[in-house]
């Protein structure tokens, strides 16, 4: 299925901000407002308060994903649902804040990029574990020197979509000083209610992020506040089987030859795709990728086992913990 064929088109829009607020923020701190604040202002008033939300036109459009991150499956039925009530409704696709736990390497992040370009809207992703401060998500007080908007305020102005898919990758390694937490500002935002009145500390001006949707991402949920967890729906992502894997990699070397004009057969050998599936999911493009080279290296149209090995890097192996 071609990938055009399964896309959720555009809907309506929203205001997420009022044009008015930004002026009377502008009169307001005139005398002390520093330069990148003015800036933005200005760009909040070019681009306008009103963004698209995206709307689900029918049942089938997460069906690809099955193929295409198998051990997700229970993830996807979840989101079936939701997309069924949307449907049901005419109303834009959201739904609950989740959280994906799992080892690395099995393509949580993946998924969640998947995901929003199967829906059809933004795509914002944000390194929980370089986080230093809360600021990050919800700005730094225009007083400051080097201040500038978060990453919510940014995804929102800045991007088409009032209902970005919003990635929080890693989100158990979010460290720093504790007088800045850097979940702070999700308590506000992963609740509706709250997050319809979102204020970055930069900007000062009301923004409605209640239409973003939210992935976070981690390894081990232990190290997370309950009232954080509270407001997710929790999924154990496994890594997928040996027969998840092979339909993870008979699905990608399809899209990759199908995309180029490289001449390969349109179906891989089944022992290449049976020792692609002993590969991390997350390392599957990239092997894939130096096979099909190696195998136009020896003027051949068809892989071969001895592909996947061939010129593969290796790293020496790090020792202690």
């Amino acid at each position: 299925m071609d990938w055009a064929d399964i896309r959720i088109p555009l809907a309506e829009c929203r205001e997420i901000y009022d044009v008015g607020d930004v002026d009377r923020a502008m009169e307001a701190g005139a005398p002390s407002r520093n330069e990148a604040l003015t800036a933005f202002y200005e760009k909040m008033r070019a681009l306008g308060g009103v963004r698209y939300v995206v709307k689900p036109s029918s049942f089938d459009g997460l069906d690809p994903l099955y193929a295409r991150c198998p051990n997700f499956a229970p993830v996807l039925d979840d989101l079936k649902r939701y997309l069924a009530l949307a449907v049901a409704g005419n109303e834009p696709m959201n739904f609950t804040p989740m959280l994906l736990l799992g080892e690395p390497g099995i393509g949580k992040t993946h998924f969640a990029r998947q995901l929003a370009q199967v829906l059809g809207t933004g795509f914002e992703f944000v390194s929980m574990s370089s986080l230093t401060a809360g600021w990050i998500l919800s700005g730094a007080s225009a007083q400051w020197s080097h201040s500038r908007p978060g990453k919510v305020a940014q995804a929102l102005v800045c991007g088409d979509y009032a209902n970005p898919l919003v990635v929080l990758d890693e989100v158990d390694k979010a460290g720093g000083d504790a007088r800045y937490d850097p979940m702070g500002a999700l308590y506000g935002l992963l609740e509706q209610d709250t997050a319809r009145r979102f204020k970055d500390e930069f900007v000062d001006v009301e923004i409605d992020a209640s239409h973003i949707m939210w992935v976070s991402t981690a390894n081990d949920e232990r190290s997370l506040p309950d009232p954080i967890l509270s407001r997710m729906n929790v999924y154990t992502v496994p890594r997928p089987d040996h027969d998840q894997a092979c339909i993870i990699a008979r699905t990608l070397y399809g899209e990759m030859v199908a995309a180029h004009d490289w001449g390969f057969d349109p179906e891989p050998p089944d022992d290449v795709i049976d020792r692609l599936a002993d590969i991390p999911p997350r390392d599957m493009r990239k092997v894939l990728l130096a096979a099909l080279g190696n195998a136009k290296l020896d003027h051949r149209a068809q892989l071969q086992v001895g592909d996947l090995d061939a010129g593969r890097a290796t790293r020496p192996k790090k020792i202690g913990f």
